[in-house]
């Protein structure tokens, strides 16, 4: 089997949309993160809202740590979105060429993007969560990237991967309500344009505004499994000598799925696990946008590099053998 160039392409434009996009939104992230990895004890909270963040990294003169972690999620961002792009590409090309169909029905379609995300949750799992640490860690006292990955057992390291398999939904849900919203519109087009007419599609800007409702409303049915999944990722807190052994076995009961639902629904109630749902909106939808117009921008490019290194490796072995 040779080399799927067209796979390369999909998956290399995507990864340089991802690590574009991360970088220019990361310190919304950080701020996000560390918002959603905190529960309320005793009635009183360090952050009351997302500003709060943002004012502490500012008064404490640590305004660059909102940047802490971010070559791992860079590099977590990059690897997800290779693998995401390039599954999904070569699974829907197997599929095609063993069906014998010339199309994918929505069905099908879901669930080879919901295989794709599956492998890539596996992949990236540990670099995930370290990137989590190094946001929720304390601002200037983040750690490197092998000590954060070195610090507890392997299966630390997979922290949440259970909840990340199931936040594969999330994509599917999105797809769905925005074919949903796509055929009412275009149904409602259809009845007031004239038979003789071109066919009706949807402007750049319907599609864009569809794209953002539907992934926010994904976002919304999904989200208490996200924070869930911050807070099972989240670093430790800074401790007192006294106290650390309570706290380290409060912590790792914490660490839990039950453990953290627990901990909102005691401390927080119903509404605790909606706590930063305006953040995660905004943040998805930014860089959802932005990932896929700069991976718009560049797939040509790249397309075109990847067929002019291949031109080159080929005329380079031609020469070799005729020497």
């Amino acid at each position: 089997m040779g080399v799927d160039l067209e796979s390369i392409s999909e998956a290399t434009s995507g990864a340089i949309g991802s690590l574009l996009s991360t970088t220019i939104l990361y310190p919304l992230d950080t701020c996000k993160t560390k918002y959603q990895a905190e529960v309320q004890a005793h009635g009183q909270r360090k952050y009351r809202n997302l500003s709060d963040v943002l004012w502490e990294a500012v008064s404490t003169g640590q305004v660059l740590s909102l940047y802490q972690g971010l070559g791992t999620k860079n590099l977590q961002s990059f690897i997800a979105q290779f693998v995401y792009f390039y599954g999904y590409s070569y699974f829907k090309r197997l599929y095609l060429e063993n069906s014998g169909s010339k199309s994918i029905g929505t069905k099908v379609n879901l669930i080879l993007a919901a295989g794709a995300g599956a492998c890539t949750a596996i992949v990236t799992q540990p670099l995930d969560t370290a990137s989590s640490r190094m946001q929720t860690s304390a601002f200037g006292k983040s750690k490197g990237l092998w000590k954060t990955l070195t610090e507890g057992t392997l299966s630390d390291a997979f922290d949440g991967l259970g909840i990340s398999l199931l936040l594969t939904s999330n994509p599917a849900i999105q797809y769905t309500v925005f074919d949903q919203l796509k055929q009412r519109l275009l149904k409602q087009k259809l009845k007031k344009a004239d038979h003789d007419s071109s066919p009706v599609v949807l402007s750049a800007f319907t599609a864009f505004l569809l794209g953002a409702i539907s992934k926010s409303i994904a976002t919304f049915l999904t989200y208490p499994a996200i924070r869930c999944k911050v807070m099972i990722q989240a670093a430790d807190p800074e401790d007192d000598d006294d106290d650390d052994k309570t706290k380290r076995a409060q912590s790792k009961s914490r660490k839990t799925v039950s453990g953290v639902v627990s901990a909102i629904w005691r401390r927080e109630g119903i509404l605790g696990f909606f706590k930063g749902l305006d953040a995660q909106i905004t943040k998805t939808v930014l860089s959802s946008a932005l990932l896929l117009m700069i991976k718009e921008k560049i797939t040509a490019t790249t397309w075109v590099l990847i067929l002019a290194i291949r031109r080159s490796l080929l005329l380079r072995n031609g020469r070799l053998k005729n020497v």
